[in-house]
């Protein structure tokens, strides 16, 4: 690690342009879509058949769990799902039982701020995905100020764990159709990642010659490229060793996952149409397009060794994120006392709003907050709008709320404040489960917590720096290096072991992918030290050809090109 003295950098220019584009849909949008419906839908149905709508707002905590874990394979899906439904019934039983034994404004916006740090810390040390800790704060912030009694706290958590498990249940129920449908997504999405790649280096390599200014064009293209198909890679591994025992099918896609990964060290002799074509195979229930390889159990040994390194301790990822954690407090808590102040009877929405900003960096917490501002405005006049229809009955009001719970699903992948026009007429209508209430009132009181908790959350951003970013591309950069000496060495030995070479290949490839996601959190940051960007460069540079060499002593190119 460097020893020179951190010279900090100054504040950056705060993008608008882009922040609002709207891209493609995720591949599987109807997927989280569809099962808060029937997560969501069935609970509250037969609270309105009961005449209990009242009692909604607990049983949409469970009910909301349906929407993680979506990308991962059945089996850590199962394991995933259980801990997001234990995580939210630990912090509805924090919230509720403070709220019985309280009713100090001040304690509640308190321990709301905490718990969203904790939810903010363990959500991104566990990488759980979308929607990340939003979910879970929105529900702990609201049922800290639901009225309360500690007698009926066990009741309401009990409506809470059995919605859950019907979100459990709607969350895997896919895999009786599809068992192996997450690890067969995630290997086509490598394999188109790595076909583009493979054709950009083609299309660039004849014209990079044409002039400098082309070829730095052209340079900067291919990187990209690269980047984003060696995280598709990553991402395609992770899922794989996400699953459980390794059956046939699994195996089949292993192999085809090392395809993808020599396409991206060996582009010039790879067959992109190839890649394709297996991805596109992928696709239903068919079988797993068969690989046969000379080098295949010497590949399928390396897998062997990867997995069983494990990964990193929980008290180990979570010490990184300390920085992140403390703007969640800080900015949740001011964005709570600030809506008091102001007499704004719901400072739990503030709360949240502060809790949606925080990104990896200051930058991508200024376009969140950009885009939340948006679409919460956009939302507040659809609420004014569709209020009359949600008023004519408790039954129209459940169906408003899940058709508005279908719409920000299919639209938030798109862009997040696409999605937020969506969610804020929902969170209005929830608070209406209990009794219909003034339109105007909520109104003004959603657009007055959505802008304080925008401007008080970035503010305690800037504040809160993240100076262990520094840090962390420092490690970044050494871990690559052992990676690529490592190989390296492999590569010159006579004889490396059985599978050695192609996991020291595969670690290889997961710190360049670290690397590439280290610096551009850190290049978003505030005052800190300057990415030193020409290392990363060149680091990322050796390391790919280190790659590519391994890739030419294990042959695996010449299987390639005689399959072209």
């Amino acid at each position: 690690m460097s020893s020179a003295a951190p010279s900090p950098t100054p504040a950056r220019r705060l993008p608008l342009a882009g922040v609002l584009r709207v891209g493609r849909p995720s591949d599987i949008w109807f997927k989280p879509a569809l099962s808060v419906v029937v997560a969501v839908g069935v609970p509250n149905l037969t609270l309105l058949a009961l005449g209990r709508l009242d009692l909604a707002m607990y049983t949409m905590a469970g009910s909301l769990c349906a929407l993680y874990a979506h990308n991962l394979p059945y089996a850590a899906r199962a394991r995933a799902l259980a801990w997001v439904v234990l995580g939210m019934l630990a912090s509805v039983a924090v919230a509720l039982v403070t709220a019985s034994l309280t009713s100090s404004a001040v304690v509640l916006v308190a321990v709301g701020a905490l718990l969203a740090a904790a939810q903010k810390a363990l959500c991104d040390a566990t990488r759980i995905g979308p929607p990340g800790p939003v979910i879970f704060a929105f529900i702990s912030s609201a049922s800290l100020f639901a009225p309360q009694t500690l007698g009926q706290v066990p009741g309401h958590l009990a409506l809470a764990a059995a919605a859950g498990a019907w979100a459990w249940l709607v969350g895997m129920a896919p895999g009786l159709v599809r068992p192996h449908g997450p690890e067969r997504r995630a290997t086509a999405r490598a394999l188109n990642a790595a076909a583009a790649y493979a054709e950009m280096f083609v299309e660039t390599s004849a014209s990079a010659a044409e002039s400098a200014e082309t070829s730095a064009t052209a340079s900067a293209g291919r990187d990209r490229a690269r980047a984003a198909g060696a995280a598709a890679v990553h991402a395609a591994w992770q899922s794989l060793f996400a699953t459980g025992a390794r059956s046939e099918p699994r195996r089949a896609l292993e192999r085809l996952v090392v395809r993808a990964e020599i396409a991206l060290a060996a582009p010039a002799d790879t067959d992109a149409g190839r890649l394709r074509s297996w991805a596109r195979d992928l696709r239903g229930t068919g079988p797993v397009p068969s690989v046969e390889s000379a080098s295949a159990a010497d590949e399928l040994l390396g897998v062997d060794a990867e997995r069983a390194v494990g990964r990193r301790p929980l008290a180990d990822r979570l010490g990184p994120l300390l920085p992140l954690a403390l703007r969640t407090a800080l900015g949740c808590a001011l964005a709570g006392y600030v809506s008091l102040a102001l007499g704004v009877g719901r400072p739990y929405w503030a709360i949240v709003t502060a809790a949606s900003l925080y990104q990896a960096n200051i930058t991508l917490t200024w376009s969140r907050g950009v885009q939340r501002v948006v679409g919460n405005l956009v939302g507040v006049l659809l609420f004014a709008a569709v209020a009359p229809l949600a008023h004519l009955g408790p039954a129209a009001l459940v169906l408003c709320c899940l058709a508005f719970n279908f719409g920000a699903e299919a639209l938030i992948s798109r862009n997040y404040w696409l999605g937020s026009i969506c969610v804020t007429p929902m969170a209005l209508l929830i608070t209406e489960f209990t009794g219909f209430q003034r339109p105007g009132e909520l109104m003004t009181d959603r657009i007055v917590d959505t802008v304080v908790g925008a401007l008080v959350g970035f503010a305690a951003a800037v504040v809160v720096t993240n100076r262990r970013a520094g840090d962390r591309i420092e490690n970044a950069l050494d871990t690559v290096e052992r990676a690529r000496e490592h190989t390296a060495r492999l590569i010159a030995a006579e004889r490396p072991g059985p599978g050695a070479l192609e996991a020291a290949r595969r670690g290889l490839a997961s710190a360049l992918v670290e690397l590439r996601a280290t610096a551009d959190a850190a290049a978003g940051e505030w005052w800190q030290r300057a990415v030193p960007t020409e290392r990363v460069l060149l680091a990322e540079r050796t390391g790919h050809r280190t790659l590519a060499t391994a890739v030419r002593r294990q042959g695996l190119h010449v299987l390639e090109g005689k399959r072209a």
